[in-house]
């Protein structure tokens, strides 16, 4: 077997944070900030949050990559309500809140709201030299490893020694987008367990809050073909790293939420 080759190694291990921080790993680099999650888990916004069925199992976190540039999340208000305001200069780093693993409780809703002053024209979420967005909305999960495939159980292993955590189960992002239609699920173009599904298009909406109601069962159901297992995690993301642009966003506080059903 031969040795792979710097170009390769350097490669590689770029896939690999890509990787890690799609998957809301954990990341060896020292927060610049110790009472940063103090701050936001007492603001107005994390308040606001909400999870029927579920308990956090920690504060929200903010997940950094190695050496790349974080993303900027600061506890803010927009047009009179609590908001998370998140700014990225060319960055990428996510914004997570670590979950009790519990099965989702009958007929859960997620409720998200997020306020877009522009789009990203030249992101693309189908190429890793362009996977950015300015807003996405992120749930993971557990499940059955060892229906994975090999690659995925390398990636898993190779993603924790990179950032601390193995890759979850799966992941299922929800984005707005600017190039793909509404209800296209497109996997990560590392790994299938990943998937993103885009709940917006185009322009319509910028500059106001936009709502939106989420059957999680249902999406997650859409973009893996089974049902969920365990949700162990909430997250937000905005990022540019790829583009090498400015971009933000504000988001809403979440709601999961259990909703009747019928009999």
């Amino acid at each position: 077997m031969h040795a792979p080759s710097a170009p390769h190694d350097a490669q590689r291990r770029r896939w690999l944070l890509g990787v890690g921080a799609l998957a809301l790993g954990g990341c060896a680099s020292t927060p610049p900030d110790a009472d940063e999650p103090q701050r936001l888990s007492q603001s107005p916004w994390a308040r606001a949050t909400t999870l029927d069925g579920m308990s956090a199992s920690g504060p929200w976190v903010h997940r950094r990559y190695g050496n790349r540039r974080p993303t900027l999340y600061r506890a803010a208000e927009r047009d009179g309500r609590p908001a998370l305001h998140a700014l990225s200069e060319s960055g990428n780093s996510t914004l997570r809140l670590p979950l009790q693993p519990r099965p989702l409780p009958p007929g859960a809703r997620l409720y998200f709201s997020w306020w877009v002053p522009a789009l990203l024209p030249h992101a693309d979420l189908k190429t890793a030299d362009a996977d950015d967005a300015v807003a996405r909305v992120i749930l993971s999960f557990d499940g059955d490893r060892a229906s994975w495939s090999r690659r995925d159980h390398m990636l898993s292993e190779l993603a924790q020694l990179v950032t601390g955590e193995p890759m979850p189960y799966a992941t299922l992002m929800y984005v707005w987008d600017d190039r793909y239609p509404v209800g296209s699920v497109i996997p990560n173009p590392h790994t299938q367990r990943i998937r993103k599904l885009v709940v917006q298009r185009g322009p319509e909406g910028l500059g106001r809050w936009v709502e939106h109601d989420r059957d999680v069962r249902a999406d997650y159901e859409a973009a893996f073909g089974q049902a969920p297992g365990a949700l162990t995690g909430l997250g937000l993301m905005t990022d540019s790293n790829n583009t090498g642009v400015t971009t933000q966003a504000w988001y809403g506080p979440l709601a999961l939420r259990k909703r009747a059903v019928a009999v």
